[in-house]
This record gives structure tokens, sequence and C-alpha cells, in this order.
């Protein structure tokens, strides 16, 4: 791994933990055992660095998008692969760091929005469009309102007004929000091969 991914992998643990503003680049120089000035190299500030591990993650999951929608054999299992792809990522989010973002790193949150109105939906909206045809997915289903329904929930879900930490855990309100929308768009056919993977995932 280069220095500058090491720096991105360890600023994005501790964004993890503890969102972005509260994250300084002394901390992350203490965490990767480094100077603030090997961090300094590759990056400007703190928000440079914000922008760099967006552009990375973007890339990460349109590379993870395309492999998954390339080798599943259907739509039902490409559903399923994604939703195991995004257990780990989702698992560890922390909504302060989407919060973070959008209040202090504007530039940050603006790409991310772009990759999610562009590549995300355009993804899912031929993922719906494919299921349509092997009749895994509702017939009547309106592609193009489904696919940004379903991408703006997952930002919903992080939400702390709507869903208080205190309250509920990111991780449940997500695989709620997963659950109620792959069982809300198959048919009855697209049903039984969920319940199917979903039984083998279990064995």
């Amino acid at each position: 791994m280069s220095q500058k991914n090491r720096i991105l992998t360890g600023s994005l643990e501790l964004f993890y933990r503890a969102g972005i503003k509260s994250v300084t680049m002394d901390d992350i120089a203490k965490h990767l055992a480094v100077s603030k000035k090997t961090i300094y190299q590759f990056f400007s500030d703190k928000n440079e660095l914000v922008m760099g591990l967006v552009q990375r993650k973007m890339q990460e999951d349109e590379e993870q998008m395309t492999g998954i929608m390339a080798k599943a054999a259907n739509v039902i299992e490409q559903l399923m692969e994604m939703m195991k792809c995004s257990e780990e990522i989702l698992s560890r989010a922390n909504p302060i760091l989407m919060y973070d973002m959008q209040k202090y790193h504007p530039g940050a949150w603006e790409l991310f929005q772009q990759f999610k109105n562009g590549v995300v939906i355009r993804t899912l909206e031929q993922l719906l469009r494919e299921g349509k045809e092997q009749g895994y997915i509702r017939p009547d289903i309106d592609v193009k309102v489904i696919a940004r329904m379903r991408v703006n929930q997952v930002e919903m879900g992080f939400n702390t007004t709507i869903f208080p930490l205190a309250e509920f855990s990111p991780w449940t309100v997500q695989q709620q929000f997963l659950e109620h929308f792959n069982y809300g768009i198959c048919t009855l056919e697209g049903y039984k091969l969920l319940e199917k993977y979903k039984n083998l995932e279990k064995a």
C-alpha cells in the first residue's frame, strides 16, 4: 500500500469512529505513527484529505458494483451480493461522519451526491430493468422512481434527527430498509429465490 493510501485508510478508520470534525491532523499522524509533515506532503489540509477519501471510495464502489453486475447469475443474486458488500461499511459507519461531511466539507459532499445521483442510481435502474426481464422484479415498478427512493433511503437512515442514536442502531435501520425494499420489489418468483439465497446464507 502506498503512503498516500495508507494515510487515507488510517484517516477513514478514525472518521468511522468519531466523525470528521473531531479528528485532527495530529490524531491522524499519531494513529499512523508518522509526522504531520508526511501527511502534508500528500494533502494540503484536512479538506483535501476528505476529498481524496471520497474520490477513492467512489472508485472502489463503482468497481465493486460493476463486478457484481457482471458475475451474478440473476438480479436476486446481485441484490444479495450488494447487500453483503454494504454490510461491513454500514455496520461501522458513524452517522456523524455524514453530518460532518455535509456541514464542514461541502465540496466532498457534492462529489458524493453527484456519484449517488449518477452512478449508483443508473446501476440500480439497470438492475431493476434486468430483474423485470428475468421475471423476478414486479413489472409495474417504475425503475426511475424506485431507484431514487432506495438510494435516498440509505442517506435518510443516517439522519439522526429522524433516527436518534440513543434509540436506533444505524445498522439495524439500514437492515430494515433493505429487507423492506428487497421484498417490496419482488414478484412471487423473486420472493422464492430471495428466500432460497437467504437460507443458503444462514446455512
